[in-house]
């Protein structure tokens, strides 16, 4: 059971405790870890193509930053992590790979809002929609 972990990423600091919970979850049981970080683009479609462009850049850098720092910290407890970037609506990115990989837990982040009630947007959508075991874990601000 849980042989196959997806983890979400979205490149904040309030994810290194999230990523560490998961590396030691993963580390116990000898499971796969798939490292997942999702490029919303939905949300600058009205730019300019030029200026769409600079900012898929700036954030494809900062996602692979951020799965090459989360690759290290698995690392730092023996587990090996595969990394993966993507692009489109996060929630739907997730339970797509989550199926691709055929995981059988996701392990993530919530950043909890008031107006998000319990969890936040893409974490409840996750947890919702998928029938796959999710574990998710409040985010606490810096």
């Amino acid at each position: 059971m849980y042989d196959t972990i997806l983890v979400p990423i979205d490149g904040s600091d309030s994810m290194t405790p999230i990523v560490e919970d998961a590396a030691a979850f993963a580390a116990d049981r000898e499971a796969s870890v798939y490292l997942l970080y999702v490029v919303d683009n939905r949300a600058f479609l009205t730019l300019a193509q030029e200026r769409q462009d600079e900012v898929t850049e700036e954030l494809e850098a900062k996602g692979t930053d951020a799965l090459e720092t989360a690759r290290a910290t698995m690392n730092s407890h023996g587990v090996d992590a595969e990394v993966t970037l993507r692009h489109g609506d996060p929630a739907d990115q997730i339970l797509e790979y989550a199926h691709e990989i055929d995981a059988d837990l996701i392990a993530m982040g919530t950043h909890a809002r008031f107006e998000d009630n319990i969890l936040g947007s893409v974490s409840r959508s996750v947890v919702i929609e998928s029938d796959i075991p999710v574990l998710a874990t409040p985010i606490k601000a810096p």
